[in-house]
């Protein structure tokens, strides 16, 4: 992805990509008017040095050079590993250009120029100004100056007022597209031609302060994003050969101590290794209420695996400290942080066309073309109708000016940029507008039930001894197998058995092999050892379990518990009841869902249907499938998309193929997990279910804007081009029409002050 200068408004974008798309290679290429660019292109057939040549020649100037870097297969453009599939594109096995978004002032469109970032607005209001004083000294004060003034001032009118206008012109001519600023040239120099100085240029004066104006207001939704990479501070007090500097964050490496005073920002993604504090982590999470922190337990442990340290231990860059002070271990350099990733991912999200976007650029393809043949109709009007030709050209130029898509172009965007930075700013990572309105018109939403219905912390419950087995020998052998695996059932047993073993040495198993959606099989004491479900016994060549162990697993399943069978060589020793809490926000945001429109809510697990029945019932759901085995969770979701929209919620990681499968894929506590940033279409930055009724509310507010812009752009046209044939002038015409693409953009910018029902942390109360 690159940052660009010289794409100003969402048709520019529009014709870069279209230019771009006809370059050998390039697999795909989308911008956006905000001045992202990212493309997609096979290097055995192009090159980045063609698609660099190829701004070149459109006027379009990287701001943020970066090198080509391998696209990986189900890594970038997609949001899940099918998500191309989605799209109508192939991203697998080609080239993704770009690097980290650069920030700016949040009003950077190429729009700049002699007086800085507000020069087109100056030259408007330069221009309006001389227009002005031009009729005065015309119609109210005549006689005051000699009749050469007025005339001259309205030629100033004319170069100020189409200044920008002519230089977006001169670029369309050059790629041979005839578009609105074209229009409104000839319609001025039309005017021009007539006489009337003074309708023509209050026509540049209407044009040049509108898109002064549309451009202004769209950078405010940029700045909401912009912002995002100011929160992180620019340097860092750090502790390296037992002296403590300050270094810039970029020079943080994996493994630096960075100390953090109270109330500071945290520099780095880390863990604690020193201190006790809260932590107000809104500004990456969106979580209201700032969050507890205490030191890891097992510092080697935290260093060998950093993604699996708890979230009472792990801090992000960007958040606050409270009242304590802190030493964090640096586990991610300044470039991998997860505020850093939000950043970029949202910046990409620009890009991402959404469904009503795409509808409205094939409907300009065929409209444009259709308005061109009715103008050109209107400029013989003059020999069906008596009227001279000069009235004939001016009713063409007005229909022109009316019928131009200016507001149905800038509709979508601006409210999907806009959607996405309040997203952001509440914790939720949207990435593209086809998301966020698929969001928005969901019926369905299938859970995943480990870590997203529940807390993903089980814990032991019951432990079935087999006969003439103790307690003590049949958790020894499970913790000696389990501690190998990263599984939370796994962790668990691990965890609660040394626990219940207290002191007891534990003998060392090798060869862990995981049995997917089964159990795991390793080998201790020279023995193997099986520990699972029970359905995994009796098949594949294990044996199948005795009568006794079976009425155990029975039993431990009414009563709603997880259960994991042990069995070592042809011995069974036994049976673990495991059971994991129901998370609190789950019931009432569940309830909020149902409020907001989804009919049907549906846990999906790996886990025996009683158990499912029992966490399903405690949550309040209504429908629960149990017994899935991965490749069955992605058939149900299949299954539930060939019906309705449906989204699937999970963690990103196990979740991930069920995840792409649906409509939408919705991952929690992304802020912890790299695999969730990269796999979900949604991320919930916080692992916190409540966040997402506020996603879905967004997104279905998101989509009413998006819906109301386009009746808005559309009834305009309508109303206005039968006006114009019937007389209305160009000034009134070009008044109107620059007045709705104003309203559509102040209507998306609505979105960066919504509120659900419940008090949503907002990202910019921490800044």
């Amino acid at each position: 992805m690159w940052q660009v200068y010289g794409i100003w408004h969402d048709r520019g974008a529009r014709e870069v990509a279209e230019q771009l798309h006809t370059l050998p290679g390039v697999l795909e290429a989308e911008a956006s008017a905000m001045g992202t660019l990212r493309v997609g292109f096979d290097r055995t057939q192009g090159s980045e040095q063609s698609i660099r040549d190829a701004l070149d020649a459109m006027g379009v100037t990287i701001r943020d050079v970066a090198v080509a870097q391998p696209h990986q297969p189900g890594q970038a453009l997609a949001a899940a590993p099918d998500a191309a599939a989605r799209d109508g594109g192939d991203h697998t096995g080609h080239d993704h250009v770009g690097g980290a978004p650069a920030t700016g002032d949040g009003h950077d469109h190429g729009h700049g120029g002699l007086l800085g970032p507000n020069t087109e607005m100056i030259f408007s209001l330069t221009c309006g100004a001389l227009l002005g004083i031009g009729v005065v000294l015309e119609r109210l004060l005549p006689g005051i100056a000699p009749g050469w003034v007025p005339t001259a001032l309205y030629f100033g009118a004319y170069v100020f007022g189409g200044a920008y206008t002519l230089r977006e012109a001169v670029d369309n001519l050059r790629q041979r597209k005839f578009e609105i600023d074209t229009l409104m040239l000839v319609a001025a120099a039309g005017a021009a031609a007539l006489g009337a100085f003074e309708e023509g240029a209050l026509l540049l004066f209407l044009f040049s302060l509108g898109h002064a104006l549309e451009h202004y207001a769209m950078g405010r939704a940029k700045k909401a994003i912009e912002a995002l990479a100011e929160l992180a501070p620019r340097t860092a007090t750090v502790r390296r050969d037992g002296t403590t500097r300050e270094v810039a964050v970029e020079d943080l490496v994996l493994g630096d101590v960075v100390v953090v005073r109270p109330n500071e920002r945290l520099p780095a993604d880390g863990f604690l290794i020193k201190g006790e504090t809260s932590v107000n982590q809104a500004p990456v999470t969106g979580e209201s209420i700032p969050v507890d922190k205490r030191p890891v337990g097992d510092l080697a442990a935290a260093r060998a695996r950093p993604n699996a340290v708890s979230a009472a231990s792990r801090v992000f860059a960007g958040t606050i400290n409270g009242a304590g002070a802190i030493d964090v271990e640096v586990t991610r350099l300044s470039t991998e942080t997860a505020l850093a990733k939000v950043v970029q991912m949202v910046s990409e999200a620009e890009t991402q066309k959404s469904p009503t976007q795409r509808f409205t650029d094939r409907f300009e393809r065929y409209f444009v073309p259709a308005v061109l043949a009715l103008a050109f109709v209107l400029l013989f009007a003059w020999v069906v109708v008596d009227e001279p030709f000069s009235d004939s050209f001016y009713r063409a130029m007005a229909v022109l000016v009316a019928a131009s898509p200016c507001a149905l172009a800038i509709a979508t965007p601006s409210a999907v940029l806009s959607g996405v930075a309040r997203a952001a700013r509440g914790g939720v990572l949207v990435k593209g507008g086809g998301p966020l309105e698929n969001l928005g018109s969901l019926s369905a939403i299938a859970f995943d039930k480990t870590g997203t219905l529940t807390e993903g912390r089980p814990r032991i419950t019951d432990v079935v001894p087999a006969e003439g087995v103790s307690e003590d020998e049949l958790l020894a052998v499970a913790v000696a197998v389990e501690r190998l695996s990263d599984h939370p059932l796994a962790e668990a047993i691990a965890r609660d058995g040394r626990e219940r073993l207290g002191g007891r040495e534990i003998a060392e198993a090798q060869d862990l092999k995981s049995l997917t959606g089964r159990g795991v099989t390793a080998l201790l004491d020279g023995k193997p050892v099986w520990i699972g479900k029970a359905e995994m016994f009796g098949v594949d060549g294990i044996a199948p379990l005795g009568s006794a162990m079976a009425a155990a697993i029975e039993k431990l399943r009414d009563g709603g518990r997880t259960t994991m069978v042990v069995r070592q060589g042809n011995r069974e020793l036994g049976a673990i009841g495991l059971m994991d809490t129901p998370r609190a926000a789950a019931r009432k945001a569940l309830a909020e869902l149902h409020a907001l429109g989804i009919r049907r809510m549906i846990m999906i697990s790996g886990d025996h249907q009683k158990v499912a029945d029992a966490i399903a019932k405690d949550v309040g759901l209504d429908e629960a499938w149990g017994d899935l085995m991965p490749e069955d969770k992605v058939e149900a979701i299949k299954k539930l998309r060939n019906e309705q929209k449906v989204a699937m919620v999970g963690d990103g990681v196990n979740d991930a193929p069920a995840m792409a499968s649906a409509t939408v894929g919705i991952a929690m506590g992304a802020a912890g997990s790299d695999v969730a940033l990269e796999t979900a279409d949604v991320a919930l930055m916080a692992d916190d279910l409540s966040h997402l009724p506020f996603a879905v509310g967004l997104s279905r507010h998101t989509r009413g804007i998006i819906l109301q812009n386009v009746f808005i752009s559309l009834g305009v046209v309508v109303l206005l081009v039968p006006a114009t044939i019937m007389g209305l002038g160009i000034g009134a015409a070009v008044a109107v029409h620059e007045g709705s693409t104003l309203v559509v953009v102040v209507n998306a910018l609505r979105l960066l002050a919504y509120r659900d029902g419940r008090q949503t942390a907002d990202r910019t109360a921490a800044v």
